[in-house]
């Protein structure tokens, strides 16, 4: 078999990661990215807010981040498909955006559009646990989604956002897909089929996912890849599994690698009602670190993946998602 990564298409050289952390502060450096580019990353879309942010917070952290990515000639700020490849064609790194939770809309359906012309690309109706919007993956009575998020993921299909599955309920996923005119996609996510926890995602909810055109974006989190666990194993073992179940067109990688590991624990302490214990049990957690993915193509290639799943694998899946609804007038 030829070399899975010197064969890639060069419309897709390199890793696309549909979710990582910064710190949620509008100091944090985003210079801290460029870890994804020593490895041969082409995209990651970085989270700005989730269930604590209201509007406010959530648009000063998006101004910090714009202005210091718009400052640094190694990254792009990707609105459009077209602006990833100009930025691998470029050896830089494009960065858009994504919020976890609908709390920083305000309540407001307006905000969808306004954070679309800001960069972000993906929203989670729920993080973990029910609000305006629908319920989460803790709730203990899972009532999907509200005619507000309804609402909320039409508008989204309108203005070229993409409706993002993970950490919400069952019903809220699948309710997703009903909704959605357009893929949806679980940006960071397992297969509960490998490890049984709340964040990770039933078969249902992958085959209903797929079936939209979406995009299952393996994560990187010890408590969802086993007992914390973040061996390249580990993350393989859901990876295969995915694509056993809904073929190699609709996996990807959604690492959630944060930045900061010490204060992404310190948000278990300070936002415990958000954290169950299954999120503790094991103590601090682990993380895929970028650098660990350096061999993924290598590893999937002598596991006898073809080269056109290893690209899509590691990118192209979400790149078609980004082509086809990050600008749906164009």
């Amino acid at each position: 078999m030829t070399n899975a990564r010197d064969e890639m298409s060069s419309d897709l050289p390199g890793l696309w990661d549909q979710h990582c952390c910064l710190p949620l502060t509008p100091d944090a450096d985003v210079r801290d990215l460029l870890r994804f580019l020593e490895i041969g990353a082409s995209f990651v879309s970085v989270n700005v807010g989730y269930a604590p942010n209201d509007a406010g917070s959530t648009l000063a952290i998006l101004e910090s981040f714009r202005r210091q990515l718009s400052a640094d000639q190694r990254f792009v700020l990707a609105g459009s498909a077209a602006d990833v490849v100009t930025a691998q064609e470029s050896g830089r790194l494009a960065v858009a955006f994504d919020l976890e939770d609908a709390n920083p809309l305000d309540g407001r359906l307006d905000m969808v559009e306004r954070y679309h012309r800001l960069g972000v690309r993906t929203l989670v109706p729920a993080y973990n646990y029910r609000n305006a919007a629908g319920s989460g993956c803790m709730d203990a009575d899972d009532q999907g989604l509200t005619a507000y998020g309804r609402a909320m993921a039409r508008e989204m299909n309108r203005v070229g956002m993409v409706a993002d599955g993970s950490h919400s309920s069952i019903r809220t996923g699948l309710d997703l897909c009903e909704v959605s005119t357009g893929p949806v996609i679980y940006s960071h996510t397992c297969m509960r089929s490998v490890w049984e926890h709340e964040r990770n995602i039933t078969d249902e909810q992958a085959r209903a996912c797929a079936a939209t055109g979406g995009v299952i974006g393996i994560t990187g989190v010890g408590i969802f890849l086993g007992p914390n666990d973040i061996s390249l194993d580990a993350l393989l073992r859901h990876v295969e599994y995915a694509v056993e179940l809904v073929g190699p067109d609709h996996v990807g990688i959604g690492t959630d690698y944060p930045f900061d590991i010490g204060d992404f624990n310190r948000e278990f302490t300070e936002n415990a009602d958000l954290f169950p214990e299954s999120y503790t049990r094991w103590g601090p957690i682990r993380f895929v670190e970028p650098e660990t993915l350096s061999p993924l193509a290598a590893v999937l290639a002598d596991r006898g993946y073809p080269d056109e799943a290893i690209t899509g694998i590691l990118g192209g899946n979400f790149m078609r998602v980004a082509r086809q609804a990050w600008n749906p007038r164009e």
